[in-house]
């Protein structure tokens, strides 16, 4: 696939990173030339420097012959007028904008039939902040995202050392899941994988990956000693796009107070919520931290634009007594700062925004993409088609499919059900299977048995 991302920011970087190494044909436009030619050194790419909105510079990069366009560079405007010209000028090809700014997205004529032409409109910060709130809603888990329209969702826990999973084969775990719908899909063992079997050991440290019903996920996390107690007092670092979200959702059912340094933008959320206590000061300021009884919260959520400051102020927040931590990065290297802080749980941004693109870019009937473990793995929903090829995963039964070594089963959803995966299973038309590959050069095994007729 010919791809144009345009903006070789940190967004834009990892888009290019992760579809660099499948085989697509990636062009990056962007005006700050050192920011391509790093990108030049890492990726087999073509770059194009000069403005992404611009009729010639779109022509330079090749748009006439691109099956794909990504606007992600770092002005709403930019991205949104670039596909507006493409559609306009050229054959227009598939376009994916990213549009940060709440005033844009809470007009959906904008992005209507007679608005501005744009495929398909991704939110960052809707993404991230949503991603928070699943960690808020079960805080024992280090991620959890919904597939299947929310009737499954696939979360992970740490293992600890006297832990019910601890030394336990998962063939042995069956009793405890229920009736054969929450399966254990992945295992990471000091960020490595390990293949997943019956006869597969859990050790203190692991990363185990779970999917289960909707409506099982919370019997399940207690059955393994992991619901911990509902997180209520909230205290929010970062008042930008991110933390006012989140602040929104929450101020309802939760107390939440803001930490923002900037007095204008302070001024401005104050106005924008009703319920939420904002307060003007450095989040890294442990006399504000103690002031505001830091040692009595249930949750700091680190959430700022800045790594450092996020990484200081949680780490200085755990030290002065909160019970839980949550740490927004943007440079996925940082995480290697982290172990000794006491951060309970990190969110990387272009991490859950990239399974948003990845599912529009991928072969295959593909509704849902989860990109995981630093976009080394990846969880992804597909549809069973008949498509008169022998691929096709329709009429087979479960231990018939040769997938490799590393794809998992999870879930099998039909007719809006979630239903019991067992070797004898067999696949229908339109059932939705998500699937776990614990690494992503294995995705074109899913696409391959799930492609529908008008792709073959």
């Amino acid at each position: 696939m010919k791809i144009l991302i345009l903006g070789a920011g940190v967004t834009g970087s990892s888009v290019a990173a992760a579809l660099a190494s499948e085989e697509n044909d990636i062009v990056v436009i962007d005006f700050k030339q050192d920011l391509l030619d790093a990108l030049k050194e890492r990726f087999d790419i073509a770059t194009v420097t000069g403005n992404a909105a611009h009729p010639t510079v779109l022509e330079q990069a090749g748009v006439y012959h691109t099956d794909m366009v990504i606007a992600v560079t770092d002005s709403d405007e930019t991205n949104m007028l670039a596909c507006m010209i493409i559609n306009t000028l050229y054959s227009r090809p598939k376009t994916i904008a990213r549009v940060r700014a709440i005033e844009y997205l809470k007009n959906p004529k904008l992005f209507g039939p007679n608005g501005i032409p744009v495929d398909i409109v991704i939110s960052p910060e809707q993404i991230v902040m949503e991603s928070i709130r699943n960690l808020i809603e079960f805080p024992g888990v280090l991620h959890i995202s919904d597939f299947a329209g929310g009737l499954v969702r696939l979360f992970s826990v740490k293992v600890g050392a006297e832990g019910v999973l601890t030394g336990k084969k998962i063939k042995t775990l069956k009793e405890r899941l229920s009736d054969g719908k929450t399966r254990v899909v992945a295992i990471f063992r000091q960020g490595k994988p390990v293949c997943v079997s019956g006869d597969a050991t859990i050790e203190t440290d692991d990363e185990v990956f779970l999917v289960a019903p909707r409506k099982e996920v919370r019997k399940v996390l207690k059955e393994l000693n992991k619901l911990e107690a509902p997180l209520k007092r909230i205290i929010i670092a970062g008042g930008g796009h991110v933390g006012k979200r989140l602040a929104l959702a929450l101020e309802d059912n939760h107390q939440v107070k803001i930490i923002e340094k900037n007095p204008q933008r302070a001024h401005k959320i104050a106005n924008d919520l009703r319920k939420t206590v904002v307060l003007l000061g450095d989040c890294s300021d442990e006399s504000l931290l103690l002031g505001e009884s830091v040692e009595s919260a249930d949750l700091f959520c680190a959430i700022t634009d800045n790594d450092g400051v996020n990484i200081i102020s949680a780490s200085l927040a755990k030290s002065l007594g909160a019970r839980k931590i949550i740490c927004l990065l943007n440079h996925t290297s940082y995480t290697k700062l982290l172990p000794g802080t006491g951060i309970d749980v990190t969110v990387l941004p272009n991490q859950e925004t990239l399974g948003s693109i990845l599912k529009h870019v991928r072969r295959g009937d593909v509704v849902q993409v989860s990109s995981l473990c630093g976009g080394a793995a990846e969880a992804i929903e597909a549809i069973a088609h008949d498509n008169d090829n022998d691929d096709s995963v329709v009429g087979r039964r479960v231990d018939t499919i040769n997938f490799p070594e590393g794809i998992v089963m999870g879930a099998l959803i039909r007719n809006n059900e979630v239903i019991s995966i067992h070797h004898d299973t067999v696949f229908k038309e339109g059932d939705h299977v998500v699937m776990f590959a614990m690494d992503k050069k294995l995705v074109s095994n899913i696409e391959k048995f799930f492609q529908p007729l008008s792709q073959i």
